[in-house]
């Protein structure tokens, strides 16, 4: 069975295929030319995985979904929470969201955060949410070349590495997205095992 994912992130989309069965094939929006950019100005993670989704599914009438993605840190209230992939601009600049995080926290004691997914799938003309989160703290430097976003500064509870330092098959067990996808793939699979 085909899935989009609605993302053109190859990372993403190889991350997400390594945790299914065979019996699904999971393309990206190359796959089915949507190649203009999906806005994403909802107020919550929810509402941008619902409107992805919603915008895919209208144009192709495919089974799809959708994540959206934020960091959210205690001592800046939430933020960057929806906002995580433009923090420092709209050019979606990992490196600079970073170097701004790392401002706004710098003397702060409390670095305590969490990573926080929410997937949204239309499958049989059927909306449903799934969603995962991570609890963590934000570190003071960078650390490892794995992984994407603000996974070199991210300490997961009862972790000594960070995200972008353990290997892509250990932050399959147990990142955020990997959670949400978890409870994607059982629904899945029951559903249409």
């Amino acid at each position: 069975m085909q899935l989009i994912f609605a993302t053109n992130n190859k990372h993403k989309i190889r991350e997400i295929a390594s945790l299914l069965d065979d019996s699904y094939t999971v393309i990206g929006l190359g796959d089915v030319d949507i190649s203009e950019d999906i806005p994403e100005d909802g107020e919550t993670l929810a509402d941008n995985a619902l409107f992805k989704a919603r915008y895919v599914y209208d144009r192709t009438g495919m089974n799809v979904f959708a994540d959206d993605t934020g960091l959210e840190v205690d001592e800046l209230g939430g933020a960057p929470g929806v906002h995580s992939a433009r923090f420092a601009g709209e050019n979606k600049d990992s490196e600079a969201n970073i170097t701004k995080l790392l401002g706004l926290l710098e003397g702060k004691r409390n670095r305590k955060a969490r990573f926080r997914t929410v997937i949204a799938l239309i499958f049989n003309n059927q909306e449903y949410l799934f969603e995962g989160t991570v609890e963590g703290e934000i570190i003071e430097v960078r650390k490892g070349k794995e992984g994407f976003g603000y996974d070199p500064v991210f300490l997961s509870e009862g972790h000594e590495k960070t995200f972008a330092e353990i290997p892509l098959s250990e932050k399959n067990r147990i990142s955020h997205r990997a959670q949400a996808m978890r409870k994607l793939i059982n629904f899945l699979t029951t559903h249409h095992g």
